[in-house]
């Protein structure tokens, strides 16, 4: 049974990842409305039907502006940690609330969820990776350092949203003031492409084939040029820049060969994204 993935979002504007098989999918964060959501899974031909659980990684409004509406609307379940929950501001429904907690897998019907911590600027943050059929699709978003939980999750991925924030170069010399730069550049920042591209080059298993570069910073990177350093160092996988404004086309591993080129069994022709 093949994994489908797509971003329906990525960015400091919101971040949303679909990620599911042929019968069940989860959100990694709902940092858009809901009626964005509901406009994009329509634009891929995705049944949101088929969504079954949403996973939240850390309370930062880009990452659950559209939760409660979502959950409430669809009765869907949120998987959040209580320090999270405490720190988001949040009201999710009581008989919608679930618990995660870093290394114990959480089943949804035939995918499997697992949690891990991570070095980042919040309450109790933590990736996720969605396996399913022993496929392994990880979100690496929000990270400040490639710390050794991000390491070791990293390497069993056959596909992931890695994040790739910003340009060293445009950071240095763009206009945040000094304190934002430094929050950005900490270890509980976020990736640079060159510390994204390490961690790629490093640690990306055999078996790795796709990446989708996502959180991408508006003022402090390009999309050709990010795109551009990964291409040059490894052309072995595909490599996809998620968008801050629109969805991805939705990426498929396992399957034949036509699930490969990123079309779901009986769904319409999805919206191409451009490759630099």
């Amino acid at each position: 049974m093949s994994l489908y993935f797509a971003s329906l979002n990525s960015g400091s504007n919101g971040n949303c990842y679909y990620v599911g098989n042929s019968h069940e999918a989860v959100l990694v964060d709902v940092g858009i409305s809901c009626r964005e959501v509901e406009k994009r899974l329509a634009r891929l031909s995705l049944d949101i039907r088929k969504i079954k659980a949403i996973f939240i990684s850390h309370e930062h409004s880009d990452h659950i502006k559209g939760v409660e509406v979502l959950s409430r609307k669809f009765k869907l379940p949120v998987y959040i940690t209580g320090a999270t929950l405490k720190h988001s501001g949040m009201f999710l429904q009581e008989d919608l609330r679930a618990h995660f907690s870093a290394y114990c897998p959480v089943t949804i019907g035939n995918l499997s969820v697992l949690a891990f911590p991570k070095l980042h600027d919040a309450s109790d943050p933590h990736s996720f990776v969605v396996s399913g059929n022993g496929l392994n699709v990880g979100v690496f978003t929000d990270i400040g350092k490639a710390c050794e939980h991000v390491i070791t999750n990293f390497k069993q991925c056959h596909a992931v949203f890695l994040e790739a924030n910003y340009d060293e170069t445009m950071l240095e010399v763009g206009n945040y003031p000094f304190y934002l730069k430094k929050r950005i550049r900490s270890h509980v920042g976020h990736l640079s492409n060159d510390q994204a591209l390490d961690l790629y080059l490093k640690h990306k298993p055999v078996f790795m084939t796709h990446v989708l570069l996502s959180h991408l910073s508006k003022e402090n990177n390009n999309v050709e040029l990010v795109h551009t350093l990964f291409k040059q160092r490894d052309s072995s996988s595909t490599i996809v820049v998620a968008s801050r404004d629109s969805e991805s086309e939705v990426y498929t591993i396992g399957g034949n060969l036509d699930h490969q080129q990123g079309v779901m069994p009986g769904s319409k022709t999805p919206k191409q994204t451009t490759l630099f």
